[in-house]
């Protein structure tokens, strides 16, 4: 008889090269997709002091211009090229939303871990987590930055404590139902450590969950952060971001479009590539979504 954590351990994985992604796109086109986008986004974004220009220097003689050889977007109401903003504004969307989402993942799957394992921890720390999660995310975001000061660090905690809970409840479920499993009790009786036991069967059956509820975060991190930069209590506003671009802008959307659509555009974009990756995760690592043979 096999045991389930064969299954785990031996999942075949896609070759490399261009059969193995061509074989990924046909089974998993959302994870190709989503992926790509994403991939691509961070590479702009990582390559911007390349090739945007300068995102921060104003000339007032060229204010509202419409899109030209020189500003491809046009430029804003204090004579910046929208174009640079957008592109480095995709630096602090990427950055806050993938170490926001990072930090709630590793902080819930250790809370997680211990509350599923031990009973005792799960009672105390999980009345905890439900209170945490009663609070509205960003009214807990803004009680937070309101005490600190804005900056981007304390934005990234501020978006990574609320999502803490949910990180931690899919967790917590995960290890419920894998540490009864026939293979975790056999490696107990066999004399296996407690350290190792979770390290070599728990956290394994753990890792599929918590990427998608990552990709989850990730997402919600983005557009949480636009939002808050937008009420001026995100992003300081001399660091270009789509928020803060969306809310000096929004007076002039008659006069120049761009400058509200383009960050606007590219919030989108980047959101519905994090979800597609997010589903996409959650059909390939899902065995009753895997094509029959």
């Amino acid at each position: 008889m096999t045991l389930p954590s064969a299954t785990l351990e031996t999942t075949p994985t896609a070759p490399l090269g261009l059969s193995g992604l061509a074989r990924l796109a046909r089974r998993h086109p959302l994870v190709v997709i989503g992926g790509g986008l994403l991939a691509l986004l961070i590479v702009m974004a990582l390559a911007a002091p390349l090739y945007a220009g300068d995102p921060v220097n104003m000339d007032p003689f060229k204010r509202l211009q419409p899109p030209s050889a020189q500003m491809w977007f046009g430029s804003d109401n204090l004579g910046r090229d929208v174009l640079a903003r957008t592109i480095f504004g995709a630096r602090i969307s990427l950055l806050v939303g993938l170490l926001s989402a990072a930090s709630a993942a590793v902080a819930g799957l250790l809370i997680g871990i211990l509350a599923g394992y031990n009973r005792r921890f799960d009672s105390i720390v999980m009345r905890l987590m439900d209170g945490l999660m009663s609070i509205p995310t960003i009214l807990l975001a803004i009680a937070l930055i309101s005490l600190t000061g804005p900056g981007i660090s304390i934005l990234i905690v501020a978006i990574a404590i609320p999502e803490i809970p949910s990180v931690t409840r899919l967790v917590r479920s995960v290890v419920l139902s894998v540490r009864e499993r026939p293979y975790v009790e056999a490696a107990i009786c066999g004399g296996a450590r407690l350290p190792k036991v979770l390290w070599r069967h728990i956290l394994p059956s753990t890792m599929p969950a918590l990427m998608v509820q990552s990709a989850s975060v990730c997402a919600g991190a983005i557009l949480t952060e636009a939002g808050l930069s937008f009420l001026g209590i995100g992003v300081p506003p001399e660091i270009p971001s789509w928020g803060n671009m969306i809310a000096s802008s929004r007076l002039y959307l008659g006069v120049a479009p761009l400058t509200v659509f383009a960050p606007g555009i590219c919030l989108a974009v980047t959101v519905l590539a994090v979800n597609l990756l997010g589903d996409g995760l959650r059909d390939l690592f899902d065995p009753r979504a895997k094509p029959r043979r």
